[in-house]
């Protein structure tokens, strides 16, 4: 991680916001996403589906990279 990746991450733990809204909690926070920040967030599953709803909306502009990938934590780094 680049020093200005560090200094511009959110993190989010995925479990503290209600399922229900999740989806859309986190496609409103990677849109909105600066350039050259991220968005790292922690889930107890792989994101697979949140994934796929991001590449169709933003294409090869979504870069999506696994930090850690179970079995009880993920973590994933979200940039435009």
């Amino acid at each position: 991680m680049t020093p200005i990746a560090a200094e511009t991450e959110r993190v989010i733990d995925i479990k503290d916001i209600d399922p229900r809204h999740r989806h859309m909690i986190i496609q409103q926070l990677v849109a909105h996403l600066a350039p050259g920040a991220s968005l790292q967030l922690v889930v107890d599953h792989d994101p697979k589906p949140l994934r796929f709803q991001l590449e169709a909306k933003h294409g090869a502009h979504c870069q999506w990279t696994y930090l850690e990938q179970g079995p009880d934590i993920w973590r994933v780094r979200l940039q435009l």
